[in-house]
């Protein structure tokens, strides 16, 4: 049969109606239900999972713990235990494989991948480490620990997209908070050490290998996506405080007991109950839900944005037909009346973009060269940072490691926190903040090439802090402005810059000058200012590069985010892809 459509053509309807049916809605509500968890409780309970499993997503920072008995057992010299530490980095970052994958898989199955990598790596190292295996070749060494590392992109990609996703009016402060223990893990990792395995290399990568991956597998049940609200809940507000105010608490537990163990011989009872501690401030943000479990409240008062539709709904095929259905008519209804021609347009930024179609953009290459010139450097002094302390005469580089640690950790919270506050109250660009940071890296490098007295830990703390202050304005601004849809696999690309620029500056640069100078002192140890020096003013002069390129940047998107925030809340993507 045929029927004149709404254009006045012929149209057969026997097919596809042009509505769905009410029973058809019935049915599609009932499967997103079953898919995504409603309710204020569920996200928090997920932020609160989610804390462990960065902390699991730091499991590359125990490598300065273990590769000094990787090289005495296995008789590798400097330079194959550097290259051991690009693998190192390459694992950890490499994460467009994750960023695929978290559109199509949930986020359990993305954690049930990463354990498994994680057990594999990690157990093989253990085998080279006690010698089962009576021979371990080189190149198997490096795959196993790239492996091994490779789950820390899976892990961190699962939470991180989830948690974006289920409070997407509050991008900066959720990346401030995840980043932020990813940087503490490195001292949950060593108070573990010293404490429970004794400075045991072998117990550690047996602990690596079998308790992160069964943490990994008990949690990931929690770590669901949620229906994100279609305001803001002013208790939200404070629930984020609570949370950052214990992660600083952790933070300060962790840098005190570890110099408190380095200095007296903590040992027996008391060990276990410093690390018990340590456990129950991890487990402080699940005070939240709790707290919303027994005593429940009425919902308070939403402020609303501009645009009350979510920027993308949690994934579900199913979920989605009714709004696929909807956008068919409405397209059907504008090629009528003329307004499109049938070309799909090209997305503006601040909605969501295919990764192709972000790729070719120039905001897309700009964030990622600002991006690489930051963590690039920091990353460079980072995996020479016991060099450079034994270098410039630190009596005990494991305070220096210490200290960059927390302020790595203060760095990644408070660019969050901040960055935040001022989008929301200005709407300025992220980015600013990378700009102002990258500066204070020119000084605290300037700093290290002087080799004055008193410069070294300033320095440090310094670029700690800069260092930590990259990776948490990253992370939102790439969402913002090319929406959350394929922001797994966006951000992940942007991720590559900490290996090339690890392979680039440390492996090579740092490296060539480290050795060349030793060479002249007729050691393989080198010591004095000239060990580093050159190398600190060429990465002062890369990020003075990256300073330049970041306020570009920000000029560029001061646009987007005028529009974003015009009222002062996220304006959540009325032409964002569901």
């Amino acid at each position: 049969m045929k029927i004149v459509g709404v254009f006045g053509h012929p149209e057969s309807l026997s097919y596809r109606p042009l509505l769905p049916s009410c029973e058809d809605l019935s049915k599609n509500q009932e499967v997103r239900k079953m898919v995504v968890k409603e309710g204020s409780r569920p996200p928090w309970v997920g932020l609160g999972a989610a804390v462990w499993v960065q902390i699991a997503a730091g499991n590359a920072y125990n490598f300065p713990l273990y590769s000094s008995a990787l090289k005495s057992v296995l008789s590798l010299n400097q330079q194959q235990l550097t290259i051991l530490g690009v693998a190192n980095d390459v694992g950890e970052n490499v994460g467009i494989l994750p960023g695929i994958a978290c559109n199509f898989l949930p986020p359990w199955s993305l954690l049930l991948i990463g354990a498994l990598l994680c057990f594999l790596g990690y157990g093989a190292l253990f085998l080279a480490l006690t010698r089962t295996l009576s021979t371990f070749p080189y190149v198997p060494l490096c795959l196993a620990l790239c492996v091994a590392t490779n789950s820390n992109a899976w892990f961190g990609t699962a939470v991180l997209v989830t948690n974006m996703r289920n409070f997407p009016l509050s991008r900066g402060t959720i990346s401030g908070i995840l980043k932020g223990y990813v940087g503490i893990s490195a001292a949950v990792y060593t108070l573990i050490y010293t404490l429970l395995l004794k400075h045991s290399a072998s117990n550690l990568v047996l602990f690596l290998a079998l308790g992160v991956p069964i943490a990994c597998l008990i949690i990931m049940y929690f770590i669901r996506p949620c229906t994100p609200p279609s305001g803001e809940d002013s208790s939200v507000h404070v629930h984020f405080l609570f949370v950052q105010a214990a992660s600083v608490l952790l933070a300060t537990y962790l840098v005190t007991t570890t110099i408190l163990c380095d200095i007296f011989s903590i040992t027996g009872a008391l060990s276990y109950v410093l690390a018990a501690i340590m456990l129950l401030l991890l487990m402080t943000p699940l005070v939240i839900p709790l707290k919303m479990t027994l005593f429940p409240s009425h919902p308070l008062h939403l402020v609303t944005s501009n645009q009350t539709d979510p920027l993308l709904a949690p994934s579900s095929s199913a979920a989605s037909l009714v709004d696929e259905d909807a956008s068919d008519i409405e397209t059907l209804l504008a090629e009528g009346e003329g307004a499109v021609t049938g070309n799909k347009r090209r997305p503006k930024r601040g909605e969501d973009f295919k990764f192709r179609e972000a790729i070719v953009k120039a905001d897309f290459w700009l964030l990622w060269f600002v991006y690489f010139f930051g963590v690039g450097s920091g990353v460079t002094v980072l995996n020479n940072l016991a060099q450079i302390g034994v270098a410039l005469g630190a009596d005990d580089t494991t305070i220096l490691l210490s200290l960059f640690s927390f302020c790595n950790f203060l760095g990644r919270l408070g660019a969050g926190a901040v960055s935040e506050h001022f989008v929301r109250s200005i709407a300025l660009p992220r980015t600013i903040w990378m700009t102002c940071t990258q500066i204070i890296m020119i000084i605290a490098f300037c700093l290290y090439a002087s080799a004055l007295d008193g410069t070294l830990y300033a320095a440090t703390a310094l670029l700690g802090v800069c260092y930590g202050v990259q990776y948490s304005i990253m992370v939102p601004t790439v969402s913002e402005l090319f929406g959350l849809k394929n922001f797994g696999i966006t951000s992940n690309f942007m991720m590559l810059g900490n290996p090339i620029g690890a392979i680039i500056f440390s492996a090579l640069l740092a490296g060539t000058v480290y050795d060349a100078e030793a060479a002249k002192q007729g050691s393989s140890t080198c010591y004095g200012a000239n060990c580093f020096r050159l190398t600190f003013l060429i990465l002062a002069g890369v990020v003075g590069l990256g300073t330049i390129l970041s306020i570009i940047l920000s000029l560029r998107i001061r646009p987007v985010y005028k529009m974003l925030y015009a009222e002062g809340s996220f304006r959540l993507s009325h032409t964002s892809s569901h």
